[in-house]
């Protein structure tokens, strides 16, 4: 890997990693980050070989410390703009990639950091990370996404509280308010997030992908849209073989062998 290659893609029983390896500026993200971690991500929507993506980063001590401080202690206010905006057609990319994405957070996840891994869908930490918003210690604002997704993940105001104060909080405490849906050993956090990917992965993947379109396209509708789209997609899912081989394999007591059609 060259000097300037700080994002890594590899692909290993048909799940996707993508590894930040920028440890010596704690997988900070400037404008080379980025771009390669939006590359990352179009390699993998593209990848035909790929059925699920992993983010996650080298080492056990640091997820992302998120924007580059040092670049935007010197940038102009366009300039910060424009780093806010590629990050956020990164978060984009993320959430309509189309797989199943899950974030490895393999130790400390702050500001933009932790805003890569709110636009995944789901995300497992190792027991010692810190998670957290500290932006406004700096006299910046959440803009990678941040104001956004967190409120969305675990309420108004357990994300005015993060978002406000700046405070940290630790893996258990992000598991209880519903910010990370696993806590494991760090030794353990790679083949818990594999074993998580799997189980969804056996399911029917026309289902997964409803379902996830559902939850994303649906919180932001009224209840009684969101409620219709949850009915049109269960519509949807009928006409696919695999609801026939699910609901079949229920009445017989048999297990479903899903084909993805």
């Amino acid at each position: 890997m060259s000097q300037t290659s700080w994002v890594s893609y590899r692909v290993k029983e048909r799940i996707a990693t993508i590894t930040l390896n920028r440890p010596d500026a704690l997988n900070a993200m400037n404008r080379d980050v980025l771009q390669q971690l939006a590359g990352c991500l179009d390699q993998a929507k593209a990848d035909g070989d790929a059925d699920a993506v992993v983010i996650t980063a080298v080492g056990d001590k640091v997820f992302s410390a998120g924007a580059d401080i040092k670049f935007l202690n010197r940038a102009s206010a366009l300039q910060v703009r424009e780093l806010a905006e590629m990050a956020t057609t990164v978060t984009h990319k993320i959430e309509n990639l189309g797989k199943v994405v899950i974030a490895a957070i393999n130790g400390h996840a702050l500001g933009g950091g932790l805003e890569i891994a709110e636009a995944c869908m789901l995300r497992v930490a190792a027991s010692g990370a810190l998670l957290g918003h500290p932006e406004v210690k700096i006299g910046a604002v959440a803009g990678f996404g941040g104001t956004t997704r967190l409120p969305r993940l675990i309420g108004k105001g357990r994300a005015a509280d993060m978002l406000l104060t700046g405070r940290l909080v630790t893996a258990e405490e992000a598991l209880s308010m519903g910010l990370v849906n696993r806590v494991v050993p760090f030794t353990r956090l790679m083949d818990e997030t594999h074993a998580l990917l799997q189980d969804i992965l056996s399911q029917s993947p026309q289902a997964v992908k409803l379902t996830w379109e559902a939850l994303h396209r649906g919180l932001d509708l009224p209840i009684d849209a969101s409620a219709q789209l949850g009915a049109d997609y269960f519509g949807l899912a009928a006409s696919t073989e695999d609801f026939r081989i699910g609901t079949s394999a229920f009445i017989n007591k048999t297990q479903a062998s899903f084909i993805g059609k």
